[in-house]
């Protein structure tokens, strides 16, 4: 199993890619925390799982939360060695001026301050135990942006700068950071990106990934997996592109 004895915790860890990583993780032998702002999505998520998971409430958006959810890990299984930030969420597709303050804000808090959040809660317990890996959900819309998603491009391009720029300042620590930029999936968040769900629309997103196919939550999965385990410890600050060719 490529993650035997890691601990690893997943923010947005009860639905879409999250779950996806969660499942995969634990059954590469990882004790899992399942890290959602639903309770009880979480708790059903960790249940599924079983034995050597768990589940924890968040605002992935502030500091105490996440400083919670961390203290949860370690008391828990004793360490911390993975902390996967996927937590995320988008305005609906459409004219940028159209976007409100209150959704403007709300993004950046999901998608960026989470980043500086957990960072604040992890790097002295990854910094204690000599190490430790991030891996952050960035996306093909902060490479190849969409029209009509550009404040969602924008909070995902910071993700994936971010993630070169930890890389850099943490690597005297032994702490690795990689991000994933998946094409869009089959998650709670496409109908969102495309603005609405119809057959036409999807038809045009597909065409746009020269593979043929949305991505899966088992392709993010598979790809976070790598990144996480042993296999990749000389790798750090990669943006990994899932995207079927999208960003070519």
């Amino acid at each position: 199993m490529r993650l035997k004895d890691k601990v690893a915790l997943v923010t947005g860890g009860a639905q879409g890619f999250g779950a996806g990583i969660a499942e995969t993780f634990h059954r590469e032998g990882a004790k899992i925390v399942v890290v959602d702002i639903n309770l009880d999505n979480a708790r059903e998520m960790a249940a599924k799982l079983g034995r050597g998971a768990i589940a924890c409430r968040a605002d992935v958006s502030s500091l105490a939360d996440t400083a919670a959810s961390v203290k949860a890990a370690v008391d828990a299984f004793g360490r911390l060695d993975i902390v996967v930030n996927n937590a995320g969420i988008s305005h609906r597709n459409k004219p940028m001026l159209e976007v409100d303050e209150a959704e403007f804000d709300r993004v950046y808090a999901v998608n960026v301050k989470s980043i500086y959040a957990y960072a604040h809660a992890a790097i002295p317990q990854f910094r204690k135990q000599g190490g430790g890996v991030f891996l952050n959900i960035g996306s093909t819309a902060g490479i190849r942006p969409r029209p009509g998603l550009t404040w969602y491009n924008g909070t995902k391009g910071a993700v994936n700068l971010l993630t070169r720029s930890m890389a850099i300042e943490l690597a005297p620590d032994k702490i690795r950071v990689n991000a994933l930029a998946p094409v869009a999936g089959e998650t709670p968040l496409l109908p969102t990106f495309m603005g609405q769900d119809t057959p036409e629309k999807r038809a045009q997103f597909v065409a746009s990934i020269p593979l043929g196919r949305l991505s899966t939550p088992q392709d993010i999965a598979n790809a976070g997996l790598y990144l996480c385990s042993d296999e990749a410890n000389f790798i750090t600050g990669v943006v990994l592109e899932v995207d079927g060719g999208r960003t070519i």
